[in-house]
């Protein structure tokens, strides 16, 4: 009995020894691969880990340049003909300065907020650059993506880019006769003469089809956030261009009614009250700054005029509009408003259909106004209505030329 005891004794404790002995194997095992492991990172050479992306900021100068020919696939002016192509060129400083006459003021031919446009020459082409300071990174960017992947007879075309220490520069077609807001408002002391009315309703209907396509013919959606009469050019044809993508914002399709911008941008007298009071910004956004657009061609005035009561205080074009379009008589109060420049050559019934597409555009819910689409199917009615009365008036030369001769 005591000899049976004694055997079960040392086979109970065999497993205990068994299970020691493997937990210090693995234990030194363990050792060995860390030591192993710590000798051969302390061979290899220092390398400093990549920051975040997000904490990154703003890139310096030198490196926009390499940003840009990261984003965009494009080729230096060396490799194409720029006018042959429809990517956008790498143009070197010396380029840009030469064909700028190295950006000589008698040279200048606008100026934004986001800096200075002046005309140039590539060869026998005549072209618009843009020198924006280099702290101006990300509205050059901005216009750069948008404007790389639209192409559209309504909107003004990018022929290249360039970027230096302090300047970045984004070279266009060139539209020869300006804007649209020179072209209405105190006209003669521009140098030009006043638009006839079917320009004026050609101008409305190209405009709305060059917005109507980054809103909707596009692969992504962009709002453009700053449309108004100065950002609209006229070519030698008196057709007209969407330009200055600076504020372009793309919105995706499916969660517009969602969409905040961080900040206000664009231009007093064309913001939508929505933009204003909650920063919300959708496609609408344009819709209600195109209204402003017809208000001006139907008036000739800015969007905002001076008060006459009170030489200070300025005033709204739309609260003049929607004066003129409460009386119960619209065409006589129409009358009261429409531009002079036209000395009555106009058909009162197109002017009262084009004031009401103002007028729903102006809707302050963006909920009653029109999409760009709808509007663009109503001012093509209107334009064709509107040759039509020309044309009952005898072929006169004032109305074929697009302009009237003097006030």
């Amino acid at each position: 009995m005591g000899v049976a005891g004694s055997s079960k004794k040392k086979i109970g404790v065999l497993p205990i020894i068994i299970a020691v002995s493997i937990s210090a194997v693995v234990m030194l095992l363990c050792s060995i691969t860390i030591k192993l492991h710590m000798k051969r990172r302390s061979l290899l050479p220092n390398i400093e880990v990549p920051k975040d992306k997000r904490m990154e900021k703003v890139p310096s100068n030198t490196s926009i340049a390499i940003l840009e020919s990261r984003y965009f696939p494009s080729k230096r002016i060396d490799d194409i003909d720029p006018f042959q192509t429809e990517r956008p060129v790498i143009f070197s400083l010396k380029e840009v300065g030469d064909a700028t006459a190295n950006f000589d003021e008698m040279r200048k031919i606008g100026e934004g907020g986001y800096g200075m446009v002046y005309l140039g020459f590539i060869g026998t082409h005549e072209i618009a650059v843009k020198k924006m300071k280099a702290s101006k990174s990300k509205e050059f960017f901005a216009e750069l993506k948008v404007l790389c992947k639209v192409h559209h007879i309504n909107v003004v075309e990018l022929i290249g880019y360039a970027a230096g220490e302090d300047h970045l520069y984004l070279v266009y077609e060139y539209v020869q006769n300006g804007s649209l807001s020179e072209h209405l408002h105190d006209p003669l002391l521009k140098g030009h003469q006043p638009l006839s009315w079917t320009a004026r309703t050609q101008i409305a209907m190209d405009a709305a089809r060059g917005i109507e396509y980054i809103h909707d013919h596009t692969k992504a959606c962009y709002v453009h956030r700053d449309i108004k009469t100065s950002n609209i050019l006229l070519d030698g044809g008196l057709r007209a261009k969407v330009a200055d993508f600076g504020l372009v914002k793309l919105v995706e399709r499916s969660d517009e009614e969602d969409c905040f911008a961080t900040r206000l941008v664009g231009t007093p007298g064309y913001l939508p009250p929505e933009s204003v009071l909650e920063l919300h910004m959708t496609t609408k956004s344009d819709v209600y700054a195109f209204g402003v657009v017809l208000a001006e061609l139907i008036t000739g005035l800015c969007a905002l005029v001076r008060d006459n009561k009170e030489a200070n205080k300025t005033k709204s074009l739309i609260t003049i509009m929607r004066k003129a379009f409460k009386t119960e008589y619209l065409e006589s109060s129409l009358e009261k408003t429409i531009d002079p420049s036209l000395k009555d050559n106009y058909p009162i019934e197109e002017v009262c259909k084009l004031t009401k597409i103002s007028m729903r555009c102006l809707s302050e819910d963006p909920l009653d106004r029109p999409e760009m689409r709808e509007i663009m199917s109503m001012l093509s009615q209107i334009h064709l209505a509107s040759i039509e009365w020309e044309a009952s008036l005898g072929g006169d030369a004032e109305v074929f030329s697009g302009v009237c001769n003097g006030r």
